[in-house]
């Protein structure tokens, strides 16, 4: 990735993390520099003479940017250490607001607030796949069954989630697609149980025409189902990941993939059936 990359990335990322645009090119600029003034900044950024000090005051006042009061003003950006772990943490302070206020607000309907006990519903995108895997695990109390059908799934969160299931008690099961992938996973859970699965068809459809491949493959005390799968790709180069979480001991998709993975496993007598 090339300087100019570089740049680009830094801006959009910083926006995402709620900075407007010149205050994002204005930090950039900032932070290739030991300091500059705002005729430097602007020189650097493309970002207006006139709104440099709006933006510097913004970031300024956000603990990101450091001013020096001489004439004219001179203004250095923060480490980028400190600079990363002070976005972050108002990252989460918004996200932990914005809990209490959902949580706060009055329901419209006038339906059952009860957890639905038999539900079937589609996910798209990593991050919300990622989070309701997350969610299954760290919500598991008996069993968790994972079959990893990409590396790109296991990832030290996940792998850390995993642990910490394991240490509480949660029997914890995990298969790969290939021996490389197992050797991987082994390696960072030397206490979880690892081995190839015999569930061929995850990276290789029987039908023709077919070239889906199945990402993961979750199943959380017996009785709640994630299963995922690349598809298309996107304009960045990345594969669209989508997804159907299904949940209920009763639900026919939880017992038909219960059954299926069943058989995979057992292909390598890792898995005693229970129940139907």
């Amino acid at each position: 990735m090339n300087d100019v990359s570089n740049q680009e990335e830094a801006i959009e990322l910083l926006q995402k993390l709620g900075l407007k645009e010149y205050e994002a090119k204005s930090f950039v600029a900032l932070s290739r520099r030991q300091r500059g003034t705002a005729k430097d900044i602007s020189e650097t950024s493309e970002v207006p003479r006139t709104r440099v000090y709006d933006a510097v005051r913004v970031l300024e006042s956000k603990g990101l940017v450091e001013t020096q009061h001489s004439n004219p003003q001179v203004f250095r950006a923060v480490t980028v250490d400190e600079a990363v772990n002070t976005l972050e943490s108002e990252y989460v302070e918004r996200a932990q607001s914005l809990r209490g206020v959902l949580s706060g607000l009055e329901r419209t309907d006038e339906d059952d607030t009860e957890e639905a006990t038999h539900e079937v519903w589609a996910l798209s995108g990593n991050q919300g796949i990622t989070s309701r895997t997350q969610q299954l695990i760290e919500g598991s109390t008996d069993e968790l069954i994972l079959v990893i059908g990409h590396e790109s799934i296991f990832t030290d969160q996940l792998a850390n989630q995993l642990r910490a299931a394991q240490k509480r008690g949660v029997n914890t099961i995990v298969g790969t697609i290939d021996e490389d992938l197992q050797v991987e996973v082994q390696d960072s859970l030397p206490d979880i149980e690892v081995f190839v699965s015999g569930l061929d068809w995850l990276s290789r459809s029987p039908l023709p025409g077919d070239d889906t491949e199945i990402s993961r493959l979750l199943l959380a005390d017996r009785e709640a189902i994630l299963v995922s799968s690349f598809s298309e790709t996107m304009e960045d180069g990345r594969e669209h990941e989508q997804g159907v979480f299904g949940r209920g001991f009763d639900n026919g998709l939880v017992a038909i993939v219960r059954r299926l993975m069943a058989t995979g496993f057992l292909s390598g007598d890792a898995l005693e059936v229970r129940g139907p």
